[in-house]
């Protein structure tokens, strides 16, 4: 009988929180980290037109929503998310919350963003999380990121029945002229251990300007219709960070061409190419530091024949330096949430300078 009626109690427990809780679609808000809306679903990356025409793990990594995010602002005390993955994927080296969860940053008073709270992650695909509560009942903008190595099917935010929420009144970070990044597994986001935490992300937020993530894991090998999406964005600034995933050969057969689709379009947007990093394995492994000092080799020659021609590119040099004590990688490769504050550290000053340019 005390059973049955803990069960009972707990049923209208549940009732009770879910009829002070109103959620309204995610989609009813501005999504940003995008290159183009001509998408299969309001959650891909790359367009429809593409999806029998590239490689298929580059179209399936599309469909992850690495770098999105959306702004909204409330007057809730509590902000709830509700959520369907695509896939519900599980990595071994990265967080759940990282692969297929959701942050949340509040704006302060000072133009500032900061961190509030995650949507925690369970087994499956759907999920239900408070991120914060016990708030007062003031208006707030926030800023909520989404997955960076999964999918989204449907996402609702949640706030109180009785509260308020709408688009966001700041323009911030401001979407005209966005900073468009294409590259690899590192770039995605790999393996910061929430949405917020990738250094688009962090950038996105420290230079208050919309960042496009076009990170593709494993599959950053100078796709020339990728070049051809990313041409089409008004960019301030085209980030190319391609040399951990594309071989020497690949590089020496696409990288001008790839370079040229975009500058064909853009004239005289700044772009800046980077060079592979030194990883923490590399010391030890041979064949690794043979591959990454051959591929910077062959960027750097490559480079400087388009550094010839045009002077709006530039290689991000210093990325040898970030990583001296080993302790910026989960894997040897990858980077922990340490090893994306040092790459934001190192991309922001040449970001601002770029940007007035």
């Amino acid at each position: 009988m005390k059973h049955l009626l803990a069960i009972v109690l707990l049923c209208l427990s549940q009732l009770s929180l879910n009829a002070q809780t109103r959620y309204v679609d995610l989609l009813n808000f501005d999504l940003l980290g995008k290159a183009t809306t001509h998408t299969l679903t309001p959650y891909d990356r790359l367009p429809d037109t593409l999806q029998h025409r590239i490689r298929k793990p580059l179209w399936d990594l599309s469909r992850n929503t690495a770098g999105m995010s959306v702004r909204f602002r409330s007057n809730s005390t509590a902000i709830s998310l509700r959520w369907e993955n695509l896939n519900g994927f599980h990595m071994d080296h990265m967080t759940d919350i990282g692969v297929r969860g959701f942050d949340l940053y509040a704006r302060q008073a000072d133009g500032s963003w900061h961190f509030a709270g995650v949507a925690r992650v369970r087994s499956g695909k759907q999920g239900q999380s408070t991120i914060i509560k016990n708030m007062t009942p003031e208006w707030r903008e926030y800023m909520l990121y989404l997955p960076l190595y999964d999918g989204v099917v449907k996402a609702e935010i949640g706030v109180d029945s009785t509260a308020s929420i709408e688009k966001a009144q700041v323009d911030d970070p401001v979407r005209r002229n966005p900073i468009v990044f294409y590259g690899t597994s590192i770039l995605q986001g790999g393996c910061a251990s929430r949405p917020g935490m990738a250094y688009t992300n962090i950038l996105q937020r420290r230079l208050h300007r919309e960042c496009i993530n076009l990170g593709f894991s494993g599959n950053g090998k100078l796709d020339l219709d990728v070049a051809r999406v990313i041409a089409k964005v008004n960019a301030s600034v085209f980030v190319l960070d391609f040399v951990p995933n594309a071989n020497v050969q690949q590089m020496r057969d696409s990288m001008i061409t790839f370079y040229q689709i975009i500058r064909n379009v853009h004239p005289k947007t700044p772009i800046l190419f980077v060079h592979d990093p030194i990883f923490s394995t590399t010391p030890y492994n041979q064949t690794m530091r043979q591959e990454v000092t051959r591929k910077n080799e062959v960027v750097d020659s490559i480079f400087t024949i388009i550094r010839r021609r045009d002077s709006h590119v530039e290689m991000l040099q210093g990325t040898d330096r970030l990583c001296d004590d080993g302790e910026m990688f989960v894997d040897g490769i990858h980077l922990t949430d340490l090893g994306m504050m040092r790459w934001a550290n190192l991309l922001e000053p040449v970001l601002r300078r770029m940007m007035k340019e």
